[in-house]
This record gives C-alpha cells, structure tokens and sequence, in this order.
C-alpha cells in the first residue's frame, strides 16, 4: 500500500461514514474556513490588488471542487492498473477536452478582446521523460500527486502534511542541480495551434482523446463487464463529470486572472530557495535554474505576489472547507512508519520529477494537453510507465 491508502479509500481520499460521524463540528469548522478565505482575500487585495485575490478564490474553489469530488489523478492510475477501472481516468480525459475546448479559441480570441494569456507549450525531451517517470513512482509510494496532496491535506491527512515539505525538499534539489540537467536534449517545442490552426488541432486532440476513452471503456468492460459512470453520486461525493468540468472553468478562470494556466509545482522551488537565502546557506540567485527565463524575479518579490504559491495554499483550505461541510475530515488520524517513509520518499520524488519535467500532472498534464503542446502526451506516458513500475516493484517486494 501507498503513504495515503492505509488512511484512505484507493482511488477516493475520503473518510468511512464511521469516521465522518467522528468528524468535528460542521458549523465550526466551516465558517472558519470561510472567514479565513475572505480575511486572505482582504489582505492580498490591500496588499498587491485584486487579481491577485481573485486567484486566491479561484485555488479555493480548484481545492473545494478536488475534494468535493475526490477527483485523484494517482487513484485513476492505480484503478487503471490493478483493476481495470477506468472511471477515473475518463474524468481526466473530460478534463483534458473541456480544457482544450475552452482554451484553444481563448487563445486565438485574445488579441482581439485586447487579453495578453498563453498556454503552457514546453519541448519534450529526456528531461521531460526522466521527471514525469520519477514523478510517477512519486505519486505510487506518496499516495498521491501533488495536487492530490494538497487536498488531502486540507481534509486533514498526516502523510499529506509530510508529503508537502519533502516535495519542496526535492524541487529544491532539482532548481539546485539545474545546470547539470537543463542542457539535455530536447525536441523542439510543438505546439499544435501553431502547425494547423486552433480548429483542426482542436479537432486532434478531441479525436486523440476520444480514441483514448474508447480504449479504456474497452479494457473496463473486458475485464468487469461493465463500464461506471461519470455522472453517479459515489457514497455522497460529487459526480467525477461534476469535478472535471468544475476544474476545467477555474483552469479558465486561472488564464484569464493570470495570464497562464493552473499550474501548482513551481512554489516549491521558490519556497525551499527563500528558505536556503534566508539562512544564509546559499545564494539561489546564482543558480543556473533561477537564471533561466526570468525566474530570479520571483525570488525577490514578496512570497505573497507569487501566485503559484497563493494558489497553493488557497487549495488546501478550499478542500478544508469541502471537508469540513460534508463531514469528512481525516483530523485525529496517526502517521504509521511505513506512511511517513512513503511520504517523505514520494514526496522528495514528486518535487524533483516535477521540476526535471517542467510541470506536474497540472502544469505539464493537464494544462499542458489543454495548451495544445505536445509535451503534455510525453509527460503522461512516462508517469503512467514510472507508476506502474513502483507499483510491480511494491508487489515483488511484499
């Protein structure tokens, strides 16, 4: 088992009944969840203006809309894997069209309504291909990917919590060793908008995505003799079709207040460089991965002005509030041994993999396929490979 499965359903991070009848006052815990939201709204407006609070409200919501709906990217690929369910994976596929769908014509329309937004379009290469399959055998042994962590944190997961800091241990690693790894080859950047025009690569990533589903629905029914759905209410959790499409408009939402894509993995770095600077261990200025396109301004700019980070924590306590309304949070639950050294190992593994690869299954998965670019399909192929060979090493060794 993973880091988080021992606290947790696979493939839904979510208490028992038994456990929710446990769970701490609903009103309580609620409306401190929505005080602390419009307090932290209040002083990122006073403090660096509206759009930086309004994206606070949007990590809020990517959180609440993540729990609400349990929806797990490491959980579909264990389903995928061990059982041949395919459910949750068809609501990653949802996601990556109503993604696409909704950003492909932004981008074309932009100029025109006087918007300056971009997607996330990145080469692929050995880089690409080494990090996401570490972050594979990451998401295997944390329990979970990055953002799954992040929710799982604010229903109150002790591994989760554990999870965090070693993941901002590894991406810390990562930005620290870049000039060892940011030369190695790479393809050329691809970006399908560009080399066909927004419909008809709209058009090739909905037929690659629908390709994909009718292999999935049939490897289900070959092997369970039947296909679940989207659209149910799983033991009072949102229908998975409900958290893809709810994910998808804030992902919009995201471009148009920021100018990119969701993306998560990126305050990490700068967390664990902040931390090295303020301590006087090292200069991070200096570091080659800082010095590459422009990131050094972030190190000097206030943590609160980084919206990757602001978003960050914004999904932890959008998903503490989901938690705390519909009864389910994990508080009071121990950290065994064996889920701490899972923690701390995926989670070291999913912070370097991520920088390595230029994005996590958000940035690089997610909005990457949305954005058009074709590293996207290359990061999930190499992360679907590197948890499936974690989870038959975990299997040979008992």
């Amino acid at each position: 088992m993973t880091a988080l499965q021992p606290a947790l359903p696979a493939a839904a991070p979510h208490p028992t009944p038994a456990t929710a009848s446990r769970a701490w006052p609903r009103a309580a815990l609620g409306t401190a969840g929505v005080l602390l939201l419009a307090l932290g709204a209040t002083w990122l407006n006073a403090l660096h203006g509206w759009r930086i609070a309004a994206l606070w409200l949007v990590g809020a919501g990517l959180g609440f809309a993540l729990h609400r709906a349990a929806f797990t990217f490491a959980g579909g690929f264990r389903a995928l894997l061990v059982e041949r369910r395919t459910r949750a994976m068809r609501a990653q596929l949802l996601l990556l069209g109503l993604g696409a769908v909704l950003f492909l014509p932004t981008f074309a329309l932009a100029p025109g309504w006087g918007l300056q937004v971009g997607g996330i379009i990145a080469p692929a290469g050995v880089a690409t291909v080494v990090g996401a399959f570490l972050f594979g055998i990451g998401m295997h042994w944390a329990g979970a990917c990055v953002s799954g962590t992040l929710f799982c944190a604010g229903a109150g997961s002790p591994p989760a919590w554990l999870t965090i800091p070693f993941a901002v241990v590894g991406a810390t690693l990562a930005a620290a060793t870049g000039a060892y790894w940011s030369g190695l080859p790479a393809l050329p950047t691809v970006s399908l908008q560009g080399l066909f025009g927004t419909m008809p690569a709209l058009g090739l990533i909905l037929g690659a995505l629908a390709t994909a589903w009718g292999v999935l629905v049939l490897l289900e029914r070959r092997r369970t003799g039947a296909v679940e759905p989207l659209f149910a209410v799983r033991e009072g959790l949102a229908p998975l079709a409900w958290g893809a499409a709810a994910l998808a408009l804030l992902n919009l939402a995201t471009l148009l207040l920021a100018g990119r894509p969701w993306g998560i993995v990126a305050a990490f770095p700068l967390w664990g460089s902040r931390l090295i600077g303020d301590l006087g261990l090292d200069d991070p200025l200096f570091w080659a991965w800082w010095a590459e396109q422009g990131r050094g301004a972030r190190l000097l700019a206030p943590l609160t002005a980084d919206r990757f980070g602001v978003m960050a924590v914004a999904v932890v306590i959008g998903a503490g509030l989901s938690a705390a309304l519909t009864g389910r949070m994990l508080l009071g639950r121990r950290l065994t041994l064996r889920a701490a050294a899972g923690a701390a190992f995926g989670g070291t593994l999913l912070g370097f993999g991520a920088i390595l690869a230029g994005g996590c299954n958000i940035s690089a998965y997610v909005s990457g396929i949305a954005s058009g670019s074709l590293h996207g399909w290359a990061w999930i192929a190499a992360a679907l490979a590197g948890y499936a060979s974690a989870l038959g090493l975990a299997r040979r060794l008992g």
